[in-house]
C-alpha cells in the first residue's frame, strides 16, 4: 500500500471516530437537559413553525403576484397583505418566546453541569491536584462551562430549525418550479465540500484554541500567588516575556480559527451569488418563453436568498458547536476522572472510638516509577498517647499524615484505627476523627465564625468562644471590628500568621476530635504566642491521641514517643530523654543541630 493510500485511510478513521466522539459528547451533554425535556419539546416546535413560517412569505408573495397584481384584485391583494403581516407578526411572537425559553433552559443546564464539575473536583483524590494545575481546573469550571453556554441555550434547537427551514424551502420550490429547483441547488455539491473542507480543518483549531487558554489561566494563576517572589528577584521583565509567549500563541490559535472563517463566510457568499445568477438568467428565459410566471420568478430569487441565510448561521453555529466539543471534551475528562481512593463496598464503622493507630509494615512510593518515600513502616499510637515524628526534610514525615488521613493509600501493608483497616471505613467517617492544624492553614473569604464553623450549625457560638479561650484566640478576636462577625479576606491576607494559625487551633478543638495531628502547627506564631499556645495544647491533648510533627523541642520534649525517620525508615523510638542520651544516634545530631541552643541558660 502506498504512503499516499495509508494517509488516506487513517484520514478516514479519524473522521470517523472524530464523528462518534461528537455523537458521545452530545448525549452526554442531553443528560444536564433531560429535566428540561418538556420545555425543549415546545421550544422546539415553536422553532419549528418559525422555520415554516419564513418560506411561506415567498410562496405569498408569489399568489400576490401571479393571482392578484397581474388580475388588480385589489380586494384579494389586500386580505393576501393581512395574512403576511399576521404571518410576520405570528414569527415575531415565537421567536420572542423561544428565544427567552431557550435562554432560560441553557442557564438551567450550565447551572447544573457547574455543580456537576465543582463537586467532582471536591471529591477528586489529592494526588489529581498534585498532576493538575490549578489554573487548568479554574478553566474547566468557568471558562470551558461558559463556551457551552450559546451551544445549550439555542445552538442544538436552532440547528434543527435551520435544517428544516432549508427542507421547507426546497419543499416549497420543488411544488413551483422543478427545473428552476434544479438550477437554484446545483451549486449545492460546491458548498458540501467547502463545508467539509471548514470543519475537518476548524475542529483540531478550536481544541487547540481551548488549551492555550487553559495554558494562559494556569500561568496567570500562579504568578499571581507568587507576585511577592516575582518582585523580590525582580523576575518582572523575564515573567512578562514568558507571558508575551503564552499569549502570542493564545492569539495564533484564535487566529488560525478567524483564518478558516475568513475563507469559508466569502465563499458561501460566492456560492450564494452564483446560484442567484443561475436563477435570474435561466428563470428570465423561462419567465419570457410563458414556461413560470414572473410571481415563480420573484419568489425564487427570495428562496434563494433565504435558502443560504440558514447555511450562513449554521457555519456561525458550527462554529459555536465545535467551540462547545472542545471545551465539553476536557469538562468530560475531569468528571470521567476516576477516584483513586475507592470507597468500600461494605463500609465498616468502628464499635468505639479511642483512636488506637497502628502501621503495619507500610510502605509507599507516590508515583508508579519513583522511589518508596515510606518504607516498611512499623508503630503504634495508643489512645491518649503524644506521638511526635521528627526527621530531616524528606524524612517522609507528612506522607505518613497523608496516609493516615487516606489522602493516598499505601501501596503495601496495612494503617489501622480502632482494630479496623482505614480502607474499609468511609472517608467521611476516617476523617471526622481526625483535628488538623498544619504548618501553613487555609482560611476562606468570609467571616472569622464561619472559618472555625465551617458551616457545621451543629457548633454553636458558645463552644467556639470557648474553645478561642482555651487557646488565646479570643483576646485578639475580641479587639476585631466586629469580633467574631469580622470578615477577613481571601486566605485571610488582613490577617498575621500567627493569628491565622490561632484560628486553625481554634477550628481543630470545636470538632472535639479523637486524634489531633499537629504538622508544624506553632512554627509560624512568636514566642510569647508561642508559650501560651504550648500551654493550651496540653489542655487540647490531654484525652486524645496526638500525632506531633515538629521541630522545636518545646512541642515534642514532653512527648510519651518519639519516631525518628531518616530516608523514609523508622531508625529510631524512645522518649526525648532516652533518645537524647544515644551519642551515637540520628535523634541526637538532630538534638545538637537544632535544639541544643533552645536549652543553654541564659547569659546573665
Amino acid at each position: 500500500m502506498t504512503s499516499t493510500a495509508s494517509d488516506k485511510r487513517s484520514d478516514k478513521s479519524k473522521s470517523s471516530t472524530g464523528k462518534a466522539v461528537d455523537t458521545y459528547l452530545i448525549r452526554r451533554l442531553y443528560f444536564f437537559l433531560a429535566p428540561y425535556k418538556w420545555h425543549l419539546i415546545f421550544a422546539l416546535a415553536m422553532t419549528l413553525s418559525v422555520a415554516f413560517l419564513g418560506p411561506l412569505r415567498p410562496y405569498l408573495t408569489q399568489i400576490a403576484v401571479d393571482d392578484y397584481i397581474a388580475n388588480r384584485d385589489v380586494v384579494g391583494l389586500g386580505r393576501i397583505m393581512l395574512l403576511f403581516l399576521g404571518i410576520l407578526l405570528l414569527e415575531t411572537i415565537l421567536l420572542i418566546g423561544n428565544t427567552y425559553l431557550m435562554r432560560w433552559i441553557g442557564q438551567g443546564a450550565l447551572f447544573r453541569l457547574r455543580n456537576a464539575v465543582f463537586e467532582k473536583i471536591q471529591n477528586l483524590h489529592v494526588q489529581f491536584f498534585d498532576k493538575n494545575p490549578i489554573g487548568r481546573l479554574i478553566t474547566r469550571s468557568t471558562s470551558d462551562i461558559e463556551a457551552l453556554n450559546e451551544l445549550l441555550s439555542t445552538g442544538v434547537v436552532n440547528i434543527i430549525g435551520d435544517l428544516f427551514r432549508i427542507v421547507f424551502i426546497i419543499g416549497f420550490m420543488l411544488s413551483m418550479s422543478w427545473e428552476l429547483s434544479l438550477v437554484s441547488l446545483s451549486v449545492l455539491p460546491i458548498l458540501v465540500y467547502a463545508t467539509f473542507w471548514f470543519k475537518a480543518r476548524v475542529r483540531v483549531a478550536f481544541l487547540n484554541v481551548r488549551d492555550q487558554i487553559a495554558r494562559l489561566h494556569s500561568f496567570v494563576q500562579e504568578h499571581i500567588g507568587g507576585m511577592s517572589i516575582v518582585q523580590l528577584y525582580g523576575r518582572e521583565k523575564r515573567e512578562k516575556e514568558k507571558f508575551e509567549s503564552i499569549n502570542k500563541d493564545h492569539a495564533d490559535a484564535h487566529i488560525r480559527t478567524i483564518f478558516y472563517f475568513a475563507l469559508f463566510w466569502p465563499a458561501v457568499e460566492v456560492i450564494a451569488s452564483l446560484a442567484m445568477a443561475l436563477v435570474i438568467w435561466y428563470g428570465s428565459a423561462q419567465a419570457l418563453a410563458g414556461q413560470v410566471t414572473f410571481g415563480v420568478l420573484l419568489a425564487f430569487i427570495q428562496y434563494v436568498r433565504q435558502f443560504f441565510v440558514p447555511i450562513r448561521d449554521l457555519s456561525e453555529k458550527f462554529n459555536t458547536l465545535q467551540s462547545a466539543l472542545a471545551s465539553s471534551e476536557r469538562i468530560f475528562g475531569v468528571l470521567d476522572t476516576e477516584n483513586e481512593i475507592p470507597e468500600p463496598l461494605e463500609p465498616i464503622e468502628p464499635a468505639r472510638m479511642e483512636g488506637h493507630t497502628r502501621f503495619d509494615n507500610v510502605s509507599f512510593r507516590y508515583n508508579k516509577d519513583e522511589h518508596e518515600v515510606l518504607r516498611e513502616s512499623n508503630f503504634e499510637v495508643k489512645p491518649g498517647e503524644v506521638v511526635a515524628i521528627v526527621g530531616a526534610t524528606g524524612a517522609g514525615k507528612t506522607t505518613i499524615i497523608n496516609l493516615l488521613l487516606r489522602f493516598y493509600d499505601v501501596s503495601t501493608g496495612k494503617i489501622s484505627i480502632d482494630g479496623v483497616d482505614i480502607r474499609d471505613m468511609k472517608q467521611s467517617t476516617l476523617r471526622s476523627y481526625f483535628g488538623l492544624v498544619l504548618q501553613d492553614n487555609l482560611l476562606f473569604a468570609g467571616t472569622i465564625m464561619d472559618n472555625i464553623t465551617l458551616g457545621n450549625s451543629n457548633i454553636s457560638r458558645e463552644r467556639v468562644v470557648e474553645a478561642a479561650k482555651l487557646v488565646q484566640a479570643d483576646r485578639f478576636i475580641t479587639r476585631l471590628p466586629g469580633r467574631y462577625m469580622h470578615r477577613i479576606t481571601e486566605r485571610g491576607a488582613s490577617l498575621s500568621m500567627g493569628q491565622r494559625q490561632l484560628i486553625c487551633f481554634v477550628r481543630a478543638l470545636v470538632y472535639d476530635p479523637t486524634i489531633l495531628i499537629l504538622d508544624e502547627a506553632t512554627s509560624n506564631v512568636d514566642s510569647e504566642t508561642e508559650y501560651l499556645v504550648s500551654r493550651a495544647l496540653d489542655t487540647m491533648m490531654k484525652g486524645r491521641t496526638t500525632i506531633v510533627i515538629a521541630h522545636r523541642l518545646s512541642t515534642i520534649q514532653h512527648a510519651d514517643k518519639i519516631l525518628v525517620m531518616h530516608k523514609g525508615r523508622i531508625r529510631e523510638t524512645g522518649t526525648h530523654r532516652e533518645l537524647v542520651t544515644r551519642t551515637d544516634g540520628i535523634y541526637r545530631r538532630l538534638y545538637e543541630l537544632q535544639y541544643r541552643d533552645q536549652l543553654k541558660p541564659a547569659p546573665r
